[in-house]
Parts: structure tokens; sequence; C-alpha cells
């Protein structure tokens, strides 16, 4: 299923987000969480890629057992970075002949060795030219990032937003934000978008605070701000996991109640592989999907 065609039946759709085990852990780790996710009854499930590319195998392999085996409509995540032409080509043969339909489309993050990488040095510089690539060689339903806050890299937020909308004409079906934690932050960025003629589907991304120093350090590398009420809750409950846990996951329960409220098309939970938080998210919001 071209997951635009779900967009346009119903609101809000609600998605993971989850990432391959690491190359020297078996897969197996991941499918016995994927029991517990199935369970939840996602509308679908989107599978991240590692930086400069490292999983790109294991994602397809991934997505691919969430459609066929999990009935769970999947998307693949897909960068450019360190790729050469006939390996994009490869890599869209392969989605395709695994029955998939979707992809995000990404820029993507440098290797981990190398975080002077120069992009410029890419067959494809930026996501709008992988998009393009994608739409004139499949039907993929391809989706690509927004950044509430601006890109990281964009010296103006102005500037982020024009070349979204240039991303977006380029033939993008919806968007998926970056994280953020801050509501208005998310409903100024929407305004903007939608001044400039952005009217695509835009599903927030949404990351529970699980451990406090793990969304510091996440925060810092994405340029997500923190709002003060979160600053002061991560301070007070920071040192002890289990409290941490729990103001976490009602930090982000009220958080997309509020997004549900304002009639967002859909909520991207970013859920760290956590089965059990995320359950405990969904009841809480009565979610669930009988």
């Amino acid at each position: 299923m071209r997951l635009i065609d779900l967009f346009k039946t119903k609101k809000p759709v609600i998605s993971f987000e989850i990432f391959p085990p690491k190359l020297d852990m078996p897969l197996d780790s991941i499918y016995d969480k994927l029991e517990d996710f199935k369970k939840l009854k996602p509308d679908f499930i989107s599978v991240t890629y590692g930086a400069g590319g490292s999983a790109k195998d294991r994602t397809i392999e991934i997505a691919s057992k969430i459609k066929k085996d999990y009935k769970i409509e999947s998307m693949a995540h897909f960068t450019c970075v360190g790729h050469s032409k006939e390996e994009i080509d490869s890599l869209i043969d392969s989605l395709e002949n695994e029955g998939l339909e979707n992809v995000l489309a990404l820029r993507g993050d440098p290797p981990r060795d190398q975080p002077d990488f120069d992009f410029s040095k890419n067959v494809y510089q930026y996501a709008s030219q992988l998009i393009e690539h994608i739409k004139k060689r499949s039907n993929l339903c391809i989706a690509a990032a927004a950044y509430a806050e601006g890109h990281v890299d964009s010296p103006r937020i102005k500037d982020d937003l024009i070349n979204l909308k240039n991303k977006v004409d380029t033939g993008v079906d919806f968007l998926v934000t970056q994280l953020f934690f801050d509501n208005r932050i998310f409903y100024d960025f929407l305004d903007r978008a939608i001044s400039l003629g952005i009217t695509c589907p835009v599903t927030p991304g949404i990351m529970p605070v699980f451990r406090a120093d793990q969304i510091k350090r996440i925060a810092s590398l994405c340029g997500a701000s923190i709002p003060a009420q979160l600053v002061i809750i991560m301070d007070k409950y920071g040192g002890n996991p289990d409290d941490m846990l729990k103001a976490g996951i009602e930090y982000a329960c009220m958080q997309i109640q509020d997004l549900i409220d304002n009639g967002v098309d859909g909520i991207h939970l970013l859920t760290m592989n956590r089965a059990k938080s995320t359950r405990k998210i969904l009841e809480n919001l009565n979610l669930l999907q009988k």
C-alpha cells in the first residue's frame, strides 16, 4: 500500500520508527521486538538507515519482513550518502523486488568515522536530488524529512523552508518531521509551510524522553531545542531511570494529545525499539487499535 493513500483516508495515522540492530548483532534481536510492536497495530513502521548507509541491506530485509510476515505496511529509510548512482539504482530494484512501496528519502548522516565528510562528493548532494531520481525511476511513494526548527546545517530557517518547498515540488508525497519537544514550534512551522504552498500531509516525529542523557545528546546533534518545562523534568528525574521513564512517557502523552487535538495528519513515534514503553503511551492516549 502506498502510504499517501492511507493519509487520504485516516487521521491521525499512527506509525512507529525502529532501527536495525548493530551489524555485530543478530537480526533476531529486532524480530523478537516486532512481535510486540505488531500487537500495537500501527498503521505503518519505518526502518532507519545507519549513518553512511552502514545498515542499508538490513533496512530492506527488516522492512520486507514487517510487510510480508507481520502484515504491517512498512517504509524503508533511503539515503544517498556514499552511494554511487549504480548502488542507488540497485537499492531501488531491491525495494521493488521485495514488494516494498514506500521510502523515506534523506540526504543521510556522514559515516561515524568521518565527521568532516564532504557531501559535495556524493553523486547526489541533497535529498531533493535523490527524490527526483527515485521519482523518475520508480513508482515508490516518497516521504521526506522536514525540520520544524530548521536543518542543523541551514543558516536561516527561511532558507530551509524554501528548500523544503523545492523538495516537495520535486515529488514528495508526505513529510515526517525531525523530533521536537515544543508543539508551538511545530505549529509555527506548519503555518509557514502552508503559506509557502506546502499542502502535502505532515506527520510530526515524536521522541519520548526515556533517558535524559540520551535525549540531550540527540537534541544537540539534530539542533532540537529543549523547552524549560522539559529541562526541569530531566533535572528532577534524570538521576532515577524509573522515574525518568515515567515522567518522559507522561510528557510525550501530553505533547501527542495536544497535537491530535489540533488535527495533525499523524503521529510518528520514534520508539527507540522500546515496545513496552510505546504500548504505555498508546494506552494512556486510548490509541490502541482494536
